[in-house]
């Protein structure tokens, strides 16, 4: 049986494959919308107050309203996951839960002004199991289209509107890779379609910077302003260039949902992912402080144990 998806609609609760959302919705038609990504560690959001921010960022960048405080969205995505455990106890365990908020429906039209109220969906399904980091994951560098540029759209926006993404993945995925690392216009290494990079060379982490034109990703800056400090690891974040990837020990991509996940490759570089190598210290570590982080705020727990 595939994993169960729920979805909660403006607060009514049901099972994700019902239709519940207009053909008029803007986020259906023109990808009108902003987006977050949460999930559980052993019952508890993890960095639940990092994504409520970066949702009020992209969200004020595209003069969408938030429509509820922050005590509401806790409220509906608390009722949403203990409802699917309990229509589906048998998947219990951590949970991927996304908000999806776009400006309304209304009259066909680009205009935003023809919109009506914020519309507004969860969605909660079982969590995914991390990539195996034994086997690291594959990445290909895509060669026909560029990262849409800060002065276009800014990738630091997380909206509903992904098709550079999946174009890019899409190339990667053609060639044989699990990933895709895509470039900006002045060929700089920048992120992957739903993934921060960073690499690692001693006890050093190397990361793009935002002014690269990236995702402010929050398990990035955790782990770059956060963890990495606490750990005695020095954080370089500048341009990195594709000349420079052989210089490189190893590489993570990084994402609420993957954690630190190891790459083995991009392209014909390979990468350490030894068991006993540094970064895989670093990345069990932070695993380690990820959940110790997210148990601490009692007002984050969502599911009794």
């Amino acid at each position: 049986m595939a994993a169960p998806i729920l979805a909660n609609t403006i607060g009514v609760i049901r099972d994700a494959r019902e239709v519940s959302i207009s053909p008029l919705d803007r986020g259906f038609l023109y990808g009108d919308a902003v987006y977050e990504v949460w999930r559980t560690r052993q019952g508890h959001l993890f960095a639940f107050e990092e994504h409520w921010d970066r949702l009020h960022r992209s969200a004020d960048a595209l003069a969408i309203k938030v429509p509820f405080t922050e005590a509401g969205l806790r409220a509906e995505l608390r009722n949403t996951i203990r409802e699917h455990g309990v229509r589906w106890p048998e998947f219990r365990g951590d949970y991927y839960v996304r908000l999806q908020l776009s400006r309304g429906g209304g009259s066909i039209g680009l205009d935003p002004g023809l919109a009506d109220n914020p519309f507004w969906v969860i969605l909660v399904q079982p969590l995914a199991a991390p990539p195996n980091p034994a086997v690291g994951l594959s990445l290909s560098i895509a060669r026909t289209l560029k990262r849409n540029p800060i002065w276009s759209l800014n990738p630091a926006w997380k909206t509903g509107n992904y098709l550079n993404n999946l174009l890019c993945l899409r190339e990667a995925r053609e060639r044989g890779a699990d990933e895709v690392l895509m470039l900006n216009e002045r060929e700089e290494l920048t992120e992957a379609a739903v993934c921060n990079i960073v690499f690692w060379t001693g006890r050093t982490l190397v990361a793009p910077s935002l002014a690269c034109g990236i995702l402010d990703g929050i398990t990035r800056r955790l782990l770059l302003h956060a963890f990495a400090g606490l750990v005695g690891w020095k954080v370089d974040e500048r341009p990195v260039r594709e000349k420079e990837l052989p210089g490189f020990e190893g590489c993570f991509l990084t994402s609420t949902t993957k954690d630190l996940a190891p790459v083995r490759s991009i392209d014909q570089v390979r990468f350490s992912i030894t068991t006993a190598s540094e970064g895989e210290k670093l990345r069990r570590g932070f695993q380690a402080w990820a959940d110790e982080r997210a148990a601490r705020d009692p007002a984050n727990r969502m599911v009794e144990r």
